[in-house]
């Protein structure tokens, strides 16, 4: 799998909910600012009390979330992960492994904050994506 550049990367985020409103002009000047990466099936995308990383979004691809060697959550394209370590400002909490070859669209950390706040309604698409995550956590068995 390798990244694609300008008018693809621009439709597949146009394609995407948590970019879903987001004008053409918008999306051509994100697809410019930010970067692409491609991850082999098996390659470790953000390791456990390691710092760095950014926002993922999957393009492509099927990604598993293991914590203490167990899959806690697989997510596919349109979900994203690395959020909550940058904005907590702590190293990833868990291990994020491309379970297939995995495309991403990548904000890396120091851009995250900025990013957000210039696209409030990607920052609010965001947080109701977490709070549906949050909400399953906690459900009773």
């Amino acid at each position: 799998m390798e990244p694609v550049g300008g008018e693809e990367l621009r439709t597949s985020l146009s394609r995407l909910a948590l970019f879903a409103d987001l004008n053409r002009p918008t999306l051509e000047a994100i697809t410019h600012a930010y970067r692409e990466e491609v991850y082999g099936s098996g390659q470790r995308v953000l390791r456990h009390g390691l710092a760095g990383g950014g926002l993922h979004v999957i393009l492509d691809g099927e990604a598993v979330v293991v914590l203490d060697g167990n899959e806690i959550a697989r997510l596919g394209r349109g979900e994203f992960f690395g959020e909550i370590s940058v904005l907590n400002g702590d190293a990833p909490s868990a291990d994020v492994r491309a379970e297939s070859d995995l495309r991403c669209f990548v904000i890396p950390a120091e851009e995250l904050e900025p990013f957000l706040l210039a696209h409030p309604a990607v920052t609010l698409r965001m947080l109701r994506a977490e709070a549906s995550r949050l909400r399953d956590a906690n459900r009773w068995e």
